[in-house]
């Protein structure tokens, strides 16, 4: 604590945890969130025949994780809904996403350079979420350890946990794809997140919760803009998650590896190949029209 002291990032990481997120960091937020819905297959095409169903998808990308949280603590699912001005926000972002003539909002978005920007502002969204609902179910179970964590987890995993039903919504029906099953980073990292901001709460991490939000922020953004910049869709916890579970679950070391590797290629390679094809195929049809 002494060097944070002489460093000056314990008033530094103090104004930064007090810092609103509306609206610069939540139209970050919304703007990458819609973009990877726009990613998703036939996403375009739903949003053609069924504005509404399209919309619905885009507010559970965006408030997915208060609804599900909502849900688990006994409150509203639509208690967020409330809230009119990021709902329009949020509602004005989807439009020019999927509707912006010839597509322009899209292009800037998309533009490496600015989505870097924004996946940087949104994991700082993300922290912020981690450790608000920690904060939350702390309250409201102050010896629910346990709650503290799933709670927290959920936040900062988003749309990602309720996402087969998000798929219903676009007709699409892929059991496949449950997060649970094949968690990416962003989810990993939340749920390490939760277990972080469970024990600064629970006062066994010996650092204030503005220091931790900080560090954490700055991780989660680092990490997630260098994946991005690569095209990365990694984690940087597969070598400790390897060496962890082949310790205490007996998980083969390097064939357990080598599977989800090929299992990687065989099923995420496809999907990920499709949505860079759909925002290929978007791009000529507009194209084609303006011609």
């Amino acid at each position: 604590m002494d060097v944070l002291a002489v460093l000056n990032l314990g008033d530094f990481a103090q104004a930064f945890s007090k810092m609103g997120m509306f609206p610069v960091f939540d139209v970050a937020y919304y703007i990458v969130s819609i973009l990877y819905l726009k990613y998703e297959p036939g996403s375009v095409e739903v949003s053609r025949r069924s504005p509404v169903a399209s919309w619905l998808c885009a507010m559970l990308y965006c408030f997915g994780s208060y609804i599900l949280a909502d849900i688990m603590l006994g409150s509203s699912p639509v208690d967020y809904f409330q809230h009119n001005s990021h709902i329009l926000l949020a509602s004005a972002v989807w439009y020019l996403i999927f509707y912006c003539p010839l597509n322009l909002f899209y292009k800037c978005v998309a533009f490496l350079p600015v989505k870097l920007v924004l996946v940087a502002l949104k994991e700082v969204v993300r922290a912020r979420k981690i450790a608000a609902g920690v904060h939350h179910a702390h309250h409201a179970y102050h010896h629910g350890f346990f709650i503290m964590v799933i709670v927290g987890y959920v936040k900062g995993s988003g749309v990602a946990l309720i996402s087969n039903f998000e798929q219903l919504l676009r007709g699409v029906w892929r059991p496949d794809t449950n997060e649970i099953l094949n968690m990416s980073f962003p989810t990993k990292a939340s749920l390490y997140g939760a277990i972080l901001f469970t024990m600064q709460e629970a006062h066994w991490l010996p650092v204030s919760k503005s220091v931790l939000i900080l560090v954490f922020t700055l991780f989660m953004a680092t990490t997630k803009v260098f994946m991005t910049a690569r095209h990365s869709h990694g984690s940087p916890f597969a070598l400790i998650e390897s060496w962890t579970c082949h310790l205490l679950f007996g998980s083969p070391l390097g064939g357990g590896e080598e599977d989800h590797h090929h299992a990687a290629a065989a099923a995420p390679s496809s999907p990920l190949k499709t949505k860079e094809e759909l925002s290929e195929g978007v791009r000529k049809r507009k194209a084609k029209k303006a011609e």
